[in-house]
Order: C-alpha cells, then structure tokens, then sequence
C-alpha cells in the first residue's frame, strides 16, 4: 500500500536505535545477504537485512559487544548481542548504516529524528560554527543563544517567551523543578505512566516504579494521578493548594503512546489556576511537529506556565533541550542568572543546531508536513494490523508522527522488535508500557521508504503470529 506523503515541503533523504526494556526470546529465523548500501530502496523488500536474534557479531572488526561488556555494562552488551552484535557507525535522513554495510529505515530514534538524521541545513550550521566559535567563556553575551531563543519562542505559546537551554529533556524537567521551588511550591503533582527522565529530579516525577525504587528515596511530597482524570487531579490540588507544581504531557509517550479525551488539557489548565499551581507541560517528545502541530498544547490553545522541549529540537545532530516559560514563572531565573546553571548549557554548537532546525522547520513546512503525514501512516498501519486485530494486536492508535501499536502480550513487543531489525527496520519499545511497540517516523520519509516500512511490518507480523500461535 502505498502512503503518499504531501507535497507541500522539502525532502532530505533521512533514519535510530532500538533498545528492549529486557532480552527477550531468541527464536531462530533466516537471513539473507546483506546488500550494499544506498540513499534509497529501488522497490519494497521485506527481504532480511540483518541477522536474527542470537547472531554472532560480524568478523574482521573489534568486537564491540566485547568492549561494551567490558567498559560500558553487562546489559546493553547482552541486549546489542540478542540484536545482532551491530553498531551504527553513519546516518542520513531516515537511513543508519551498520558496521557490516547493511542499512536500517529509522522509524525509531524515541522521537529525536523529526528532520531526520543530519539535516543538511542543521549540519551546515554546526560545522560553521565549530569553525568559528563552538564553546562559549560564558563571561560575554553570546549571540547565537539569543538568536536560538527568539526563533523557538516565536512558535510557543503566546507569552511562553523566555528560554533557558539545556543539554537533555531530563535536564529541562530538573530546571523547571527548580523554577517551581523558587516560587515556593514545594509539593508536585504527576500523571501515573508518565515520563519525564531519569536524573534524580525527573525521576520523581516519572512514575514507574522499575526506575525508582533502587533510588530511593526520592524528591519529597510527590503526588501521583491517573492521566487523563481530571477528577482526580482535582482531589490532589485541593490538598496542596497554592503550593503545588503540576506536570504533565500532552500525549503519554513512554506509556504506550496514551492520548487523552478532548478538552483534558484544558481542564488542567483551568484546575491549576483555581488552585493556585503551576503548570509545567513537558513536550519533550511531542513538541517540535511530532503531534502534527508545534505542539501539543496547541490543539486546545492551551497556554502553560512553562513548556519542556527537547528531542526534535536537536535537528537529528546536536543533542540540546530548553525550559521556555512565561515572564512570571521565570522572573527567579530572570533575576539571578546563576541561580541554575551548566557549563555546556546555551553552547555555541547546540544553540546553532536549534536555530539551524527551526528555520528549516519554518522553510520546509514541516508541521503542516507531519499533520497530513500522519494521518495516513496510522490508516495504513492500522490496516495492516487489521488481520490480528483481536488476537496478538489490541489496538493501534496515534497523533501525528506518534503511533503506538499495543498488543494483548508482551513478549509480541520483543519478538515484533527483533523481527523488524532482522528485516531492516527500527523501531522503539515504550518505557512505562511494555506491550506497546511505539513508532516515531521522521517527517522527511518519501513514498519508496513507507512501502518498505508497511510491507516490512506485514511480514515481521506474520512471522511473530506464527511463532507465538505455533
């Protein structure tokens, strides 16, 4: 079936890297002969392009599973080996390269790859400025920080105008725990199954219990309610009035791709300002286009107190993120500078990369690009699904570029997973919901790679129905 992307941008050739939440079953399948590399498929091949579950690594190069084991930790070691023993060594649009020559469509990536990889325009503007100045002294202004911070905030909300750059989401979760701090609110509320990182802050407002019990304990006076319940998070505000901190995502990502009823996010919104709390809405992942807008918010012009961005915001070349608030909420940070720093925070090449990827955002259309993309995509996956429906699949849903295809157990995830790789497609598990196979296309792809991709998953559903019923 063919999905027909719109016409109306640029195309770059684009494509991420898989991980499973635990090694799962290595049923044993063929492989075919890798071929060589190039920028685009000739037609659609479900033909494998890498070996199954349980393949010794390729020879004649440094084992790197080996050197993972050794440097890096046991786990990922087992969890690259169970995949193949590959290693991605180069990127362009919605392509990776292995070590051994063969290629991966990317339809993974946790959502960092809305442009693709290496964006010739991001790219362009990161050499250009690592051979001018990539590191700032951070005693002088520095300009490309200032220029990145106008050219973000001229797409977020209304008001939602200061920026605070960082390297990572995590990051922008911590300092926008400590933006609520500095007013005084001290308690926080978070939805269940959702994710906002790892670093000690983040994590306690990232409600799962696998990641936070060895880390024990954690931020004080952290409330937790069901996502999409509005009654619920009432019940919470009531008891922390005037003193509370709200976060929250516009679509739960990590937990299984969980889109809310219509006007929840607006109900959120009114509830925090009855009881005086500070709403952080944390689009991290469904920002920069993934939903089909700028961002999430916007299908309900919903305005928050401060906005977490990340991910996208790299260009696919320079990881970078950013806490962007309204005057108010950010008059502490505004007034001291050094209230909450880091060293490589606003650097030179990361502010580049961001302003570099909004520009070719703005130029190539590509939210407008990702609304009527999506769209199809989820038609045509669903369709494909269709046969399992009821059976190894419950559900597909999605907005945008953010599908999610739940099945009735886990084990379908891994097995799917791996039967993808195998067959040259990358895709993602969810963190905090482990039947749901989770897709993050890139905006960029072009027609011959979403074939591929739809009669890839065809045959990885066939072959992951038979093993399982068989």
């Amino acid at each position: 079936m063919t999905v027909s992307p719109p016409s109306t941008a640029s195309t770059a050739s684009t494509g991420p890297s898989a991980g499973l939440a635990a090694p799962p079953s290595e049923p044993s399948a063929p492989s075919s002969e890798p071929s060589a590399p190039s920028s685009e498929p000739s037609a659609p091949s479900c033909e494998p392009s890498a070996p199954r579950a349980g393949t010794a690594a390729p020879t004649g190069r440094p084992d790197i599973v080996d050197l993972y084991l050794k440097h890096i930790g046991s786990g990922r070691a087992v969890m690259g080996r169970v995949m193949g023993g590959m290693a991605e060594v180069r990127s362009e649009g919605v392509w990776i390269h292995a070590d051994d020559g063969r290629r991966f469509l990317d339809f993974g990536g946790y959502g960092v790859f809305i442009m693709g990889h290496r964006h010739p325009a991001v790219v362009e503007a990161v050499h250009r400025q690592i051979d001018t100045h990539p590191l700032a002294s951070r005693v002088l202004l520095e300009p490309v920080a200032a220029r990145a911070a106008q050219a973000l905030a001229a797409h977020t909300p209304p008001g939602l105008d200061y920026v605070h750059f960082v390297n990572s989401g995590a990051e922008a979760t911590e300092a926008a725990l400590k933006l609520a701090r500095a007013h005084g609110l001290t308690s926080v509320i978070t939805t269940r199954s959702g994710f906002h990182g790892k670093t000690l802050g983040a994590l306690s407002v990232t409600a799962n219990t696998t990641y936070q019990t060895p880390f024990q304990p954690l931020l004080p006076d952290v409330t937790q309610v069901a996502y999409d319940d509005p009654a619920d998070l009432e019940q919470a505000l009531a008891a922390h009035r005037d003193r509370a901190c709200v976060i929250v995502e516009p679509v739960q990502g990590e937990g299984g791709v969980r889109i809310p009823r219509p006007g929840y996010l607006g109900q959120v919104r009114a509830l925090c300002r009855t009881y005086g709390a500070l709403l952080v809405v944390d689009e991290i992942q469904t920002g920069m286009g993934r939903l089909g807008t700028w961002w999430g918010v916007d299908a309900e012009d919903v305005r928050p107190d401060v906005l977490l961005v990340g991910k996208g915001l790299s260009g696919g070349v320079v990881p970078v993120a950013a806490m962007v608030a309204t005057a108010e909420a950010y008059a502490p940070f505004s007034r001291d500078p050094y209230l909450h720093t880091s060293t490589f925070g606003a650097s030179p090449i990361a502010c580049a990369a961001a302003l570099a990827t909004v520009r070719a955002m703005e130029e190539e259309d590509t939210v407008a690009r990702a609304a009527a993309l999506g769209p199809r995509i989820l038609t045509a996956v669903r369709d494909v699904c269709a046969p399992y429906q009821g059976g190894l699949v419950r559900e597909v849903r999605g907005r945008g570029l953010l599908i999610g295809i739940e099945f009735a157990e886990e084990q379908a995830v891994g097995e799917l997973m791996l039967e993808l790789i195998s067959r040259g497609v990358l895709v993602n598990n969810s963190l905090n919901s482990t039947r749901v196979l989770r897709l993050t296309p890139p905006a960029v792809v072009e027609d011959s790679a979403l074939d591929l991709f739809l009669t890839t998953l065809g045959a990885a559903l066939r072959g992951t129905a038979d093993r399982m019923t068989g």
